[in-house]
């Protein structure tokens, strides 16, 4: 695709990287096939090559609209594009850039302003933890749509305090110790079981991806270069990994060498950050292959959603399913649309539920043709956003694997 950029553009980061994205599209079309808000719009600009489109007229210097933004605003930034694009068009980096440029040329309402900026000031805060607990307790008395959103209080469990030689570090995350705090602490179990240290650098905090994607992208490199000071130390110290078990944050913090590559003073250090940085599936190799007879699985039927930050951001496919069936798991994919996104997708599912609850109803159709007697996934917005549609329970994959590590022989 042929780009001409306007002069404000020429010669800038976000023109040059954006007009490199362009000229990779051929405008085939293979993206609206796979794209969840095509397919519940049907609207071309509710499409990659619809939004490539807007974007590319943007960066040619026509102005956009408020109807810009919205179709902007609409794309889930699932990925998904990218991995049927024949062409590797770059789409997650470019519609980063887009999202920018318009932000700052297309002013937004008043009630949409202040529900972005409580999103993205809210989640991260050290707030959000006790107004989940009270949002716990009152949950049986909160509106349907809200209890939705309020997970049931859930038991942590027991931190291993076993020292071991092997050490790996673990992003806490912002909503995920309030929301889900067993899925750490059960995961430091399975890492202590086969002899790895599971530490949390206390003054990390959220990874960035909520500010990033409410188009705060200053405020987000703040928050990444506090993650790697916080983290520095101990990579000094030797740590094997940076485990990431929410791969939402995965993806982003994998970023951080690409986001911060024009920082004279954290551009190194973020490439080392991002080279440490693994998804908690990709030790499954390692970890089935430990605990293999050590394991006691109840044999139940489980259906495995893998989150669009996995398959389609971090381009990781298969391992779940494969490493946990070695292990005696009976756990398999959805036999329809499995690449398809469930809505979740960050802040989405809040500030666009017209498109992300068909979604979510799509989704947990496919999810229980089998009938499962539960549902797995690897990231904290997704297990939520599904647990909010049905009755079946909806968990990380590493609480089963904690669980059969536990139990009595």
């Amino acid at each position: 695709m042929q780009t001409t950029l306007a002069p404000e553009y020429q010669g800038t980061p976000d023109g040059l990287a954006a007009q490199a994205i362009l000229r990779k599209c051929v405008h085939c079309g293979f993206c609206s096939a796979t794209c969840p808000s095509y397919q519940i719009l049907g609207d071309e600009l509710d499409s990659p090559r619809g939004r490539i489109y807007l974007m590319k007229q943007l960066l040619e210097g026509q102005a956009p609209t408020r109807k810009t933004q919205l179709h902007l605003d609409r794309c889930l930034t699932c990925r998904n594009c990218e991995t049927t694009c024949p062409s590797g068009v770059d789409y997650g980096q470019l519609i980063d850039i887009g999202r920018k440029l318009v932000e700052k040329k297309v002013s937004r309402p008043l009630p949409e302003r202040a529900l972005r900026w409580a999103l993205k000031e809210g989640l991260p805060s050290p707030l959000f933890p006790p107004a989940m607990k009270l949002g716990q307790a009152l949950r049986g008395v909160l509106p349907a749509a809200l209890q939705a959103k309020i997970p049931p209080r859930q038991d942590a469990g027991i931190w291993p305090t076993r020292t071991h030689a092997r050490k790996v570090l673990m992003l806490a995350g912002c909503v995920q110790p309030a929301m889900s705090p067993n899925i750490n602490s059960a995961t430091a179990r399975v890492l202590d079981a086969i002899g790895v240290q599971t530490l949390i650098a206390g003054q990390a905090g959220c990874c960035g991806a909520v500010k990033f994607h409410l188009n705060d992208q200053n405020g987000a490199r703040v928050q990444m270069r506090a993650n790697i000071d916080a983290w520095w130390p101990h990579v000094e110290a030797g740590v094997e990994a940076i485990l990431m078990n929410a791969s939402g944050c995965g993806v982003m913090v994998k970023d951080y060498g690409h986001l911060l590559q024009d920082d004279a003073v954290y551009a190194v250090k973020a490439q080392r950050i991002s080279a440490l940085t693994r998804d908690l599936s990709e030790w499954l190799p390692e970890l089935a292959s430990a605990l293999l007879g050590k394991v006691r699985v109840k044999g139940q039927r489980i259906i495995y959603h893998p989150p669009c930050t996995l398959q389609h951001g971090q381009k990781l496919r298969g391992s779940v399913e494969q490493h946990l069936t070695a292990l005696g798991f009976d756990i398999r994919v959805a036999r329809v649309e499995p690449n398809l996104c469930c809505g979740s997708a960050g802040t989405y599912s809040v500030l666009n539920p017209k498109i992300a609850y068909p979604l979510l109803e799509r989704k947990l159709e496919n999810l229980q043709e089998s009938r499962p007697a539960v549902i797995v996934s690897a990231n904290i917005g997704c297990i939520t956003h599904l647990q909010s549609g049905t009755a079946t329970p909806v968990r990380h994959w590493v609480e089963l694997l904690d669980e059969a590590l536990s139990s009595p022989h």
